[in-house]
């Protein structure tokens, strides 16, 4: 009986330990789970994809009465803001300029028989942008990819073209150089994926004053290939182009709104989403879908606060909806005020895309060094928590719930969240917030790829209503985590940091490791160089982000000596890394049968770890893109004397940013060097930061 209890009792202990094997992810977020359960229950996908539908259901052709007052998208977000009840909801305008826009585009053929080829009614993404007034009938030729060397001048005097070229380059080769009366472009976006699409293109230099612009017409891909075929047969075919287009004057409108802190000293958390890109283009996913999901975040979260559900927070969380770059610049120029006391950014752009038809990722875009922050990490926790939550897992596959959480919109796809954390990339309006002269770290929530980016297929059906749910979770949690942090949560994301970093830190050695892997006799002791240096920029990195949480700490002293101690810990890993980097360079240069050398600098270095460029306060005076006229203010005497090519510098806004008064100029070409493939010229560097400096941007120590 003894015997039979103790083998039952040992039975139960081994069942407890498989149980606790289980599951060997523990799946948390930084905020509380009463938080999150309130936040994921109130997240409505399908809210947000109504958005979509409302502002960006099908390609739309403005009226002229709509360049007189708002435009539809400003106007419906502008209503929902004061349906929802948010605080200050207004739009605050700004010159634009002029624009063209579509009346009438119909090609038909004529001979050898009639029908409709294009129509600006079927699809405004047929008629080029850019195309002017036209009533003509002539006949089609052929001229391939459209170059100079395709055709003869005299072949397309009086006839319209047709390429499978660039629509831009034919126009001017053909048209502008020539005596062609108009083109016709055959769509090569993704024709293999979708052969219906259209891209959103224009002719060159519609902008100019030149009387010598003619018209261009796209067709799909599925259709092209029929005209194609007929002409290189050497069918004879004649067509009729109608086409009436003008000019409209039209303003910048930015959306805003924000849900007040209760401590207006304790800085803000800005979102954007650009509304606009352009005012001819319009996409369901570029970018009704990033605004849609900064509508939904402003509304859940203050349904949640109003609801008493979760506490007000303690910082500000705004909401700017614009033109891509055109209007979101200006608008932040203009707030400078506001600019002062922002802690970050997140910038929705292409959010909505259905994953899996997409063939993407949701990635998240990080800073760079020259804007390192703690929004990197508290978005990614998000990130991670939503897709190990909802993906099934082998363990799991015979119970009744088969994910951790089920996190889908009723209408939306019941798939997992694949996503990506990503490096720096640029082309959207988290660039504007990252500017040296704005300094917001500012991050993008992005799918990508994209097989309908910028053509007449980005509409709601590429949309889905889960991923936007999803989305708007992450973005809630993570502006609401920042903007009611206290000095606990402030150990909890230092220690999240740190925690991300030392993997970061793992990635950055294996990196530095293929350098001498890679080498041979002749370039061991650059590729040394360059893998200390990699390993040096990554620890630099991983340093100021955790030194940038102090900015949400109340009682500073004691928090900073726990973010000493983690920084401590980034120290010591490096240092072992370093260690074993030394001793692989050794083994290393034995199997080769060379001789390590220990690098001397040459005096162009010498004179670059030297020099330290100092910002001055003209930076922050001129704000976003404040610089960039800076040329027009440099002596042509400076400018012979300081040449630089700007392809031998891997990105000039991040040198501008690594510019903190700490670096020297060789440590700068080290920090660019450490975080992208192409290497920097010093010398490059050295230059255009004495141009800075003669523009009166910086000074030296």
């Amino acid at each position: 009986m003894h015997k039979r209890c103790l083998i039952l009792l040992m039975t139960f202990i081994v069942s407890l330990s498989a149980f606790s094997q289980i599951d060997p992810f523990k799946y948390w977020t930084l905020l509380p789970p009463a938080v999150m359960d309130e936040i994921i229950g109130e997240a409505s996908g399908e809210t947000a994809y109504n958005t979509i539908l409302e502002t960006g259901a099908y390609n739309k052709d403005r009226l002229a009465s709509n360049y007189d007052g708002l435009f539809y998208e400003s106007a419906y977000i502008l209503k929902q803001l004061k349906l929802y009840g948010l605080s200050g909801a207004r739009i605050d305008d700004y010159p634009g300029g002029d624009v063209w826009d579509g009346i009438k585009g119909s090609l038909w053929e004529i001979s050898p028989k009639r029908r409709k080829l294009a129509s600006y009614m079927d699809m405004t993404a047929m008629l080029a942008k850019g195309s002017t007034n036209a009533d003509v009938k002539a006949e089609l030729v052929w001229i391939g990819q459209g170059r100079k060397q395709d055709f003869d001048p005299a072949d397309v005097d009086g006839k319209i073209v047709v390429t499978e070229g660039s629509l831009s380059n034919s126009h001017t080769n053909a048209c502008q150089n020539a005596s062609a009366l108009g083109v016709i472009a055959i769509s090569g976006s993704r024709p293999h994926f979708d052969p219906t699409q259209i891209p959103w293109r224009g002719l060159g230099g519609w902008r100019s004053s030149s009387d010598n612009m003619k018209f261009g017409f796209y067709l799909t891909a599925r259709e092209g290939e029929f005209l194609k075929k007929r002409l290189i047969r050497g069918e004879k075919i004649k067509v009729h182009a109608q086409v009436k287009a003008k000019k409209e004057k039209y303003r910048l409108q930015n959306v805003t709104c924000h849900i007040p802190g209760t401590d207006p000293d304790a800085g803000e958390i800005i979102f954007s989403a650009h509304l606009f890109e352009g005012i001819t283009k319009q996409g369901a996913n570029d970018n009704k879908s990033g605004s849609a999901g900064i509508l939904e975040v402003a509304r859940l979260l203050n349904t949640l606060i109003n609801e008493g559900r979760i506490d007000p927070p303690k910082r500000t969380i705004r909401f700017l909806w614009g033109p891509e770059f055109s209007g979101t610049g200006p608008w932040v120029q203009d707030h400078m005020e506001l600019m002062d006391k922002t802690l970050c950014n997140i910038n929705m752009d292409m959010v909505g895309e259905w994953l899996s038809k997409n063939q993407s990722y949701m990635c998240l875009i990080r800073t760079t060094l020259g804007n390192a922050h703690y929004i990197n990490d508290v978005m990614e926790n998000y990130y991670r928590y939503i897709g190990e939550v909802t993906r099934e897992r082998i363990y799991g596959a015979s119970g009744v719930s088969r994910v951790g959480r089920r996190i889908m919109a009723p209408s939306g796809s019941d798939e997992p969240f694949a996503y990506s954390i990503e490096v720096h990339s640029g082309s959207s309006d988290h660039e504007i917030f990252n500017d040296w002269g704005v300094a917001v770290p500012g991050v993008m929530m992005i799918a990508w790829p994209d097989q309908w980016y910028h053509t007449s297929g980005d509409r709601p059906d590429k949309a889905d209503p889960t991923q936007m749910k999803r989305i708007a979770i992450i973005g809630a949690a993570s502006a609401y985590n920042i903007a009611c942090a206290d000095d606990a949560m402030v150990m909890r994301i230092a220690g999240e940091t740190a925690s991300n970093g030392t993997r970061r830190l793992g990635h950055a050695w294996i990196l530095a490791q293929n350098y001498l892997n890679d080498s041979d006799g002749t370039c061991i002791d650059e590729n040394y160089r360059n893998a200390i240096g990699k390993l040096q920029t990554a620890e630099e990195f991983e340093l100021a982000v955790l030194e940038s949480v102090m900015e949400l700490a109340n009682n500073k002293n004691e928090l900073n000596t726990y973010i000493e101690k983690l920084k401590a810990s980034i120290r010591t890993t490096t240092a072992s890394h370093k260690a074993a980097l030394n001793l692989q360079m050794s083994i290393k240069s034995r199997q080769l049968g060379v001789e390590a050398q220990k690098h001397q600098q040459s005096k162009l270095e010498r004179d670059a770890s030297l020099m330290i460029p100092v910002r001055t306060a003209k930076v922050r005076e001129m704000g976003y893109r404040g610089w960039r006229g800076y040329s027009d203010e440099i002596p042509e005497d400076a400018k012979e004397k300081y040449p630089y090519n700007r392809r031998e510098i891997a990105r000039t806004s991040e040198l501008q940013c690594l510019i903190n008064g700490d670096r020297s100029v060789l440590d700068i070409k080290r920090c660019l060097d450490g975080q992208y493939q192409r290497e920097s010229s010093l010398k490059a560097v050295m230059n255009y930061i004495y141009q800075l400096e003669a523009a009166r941007f910086v000074t030296f120590k």
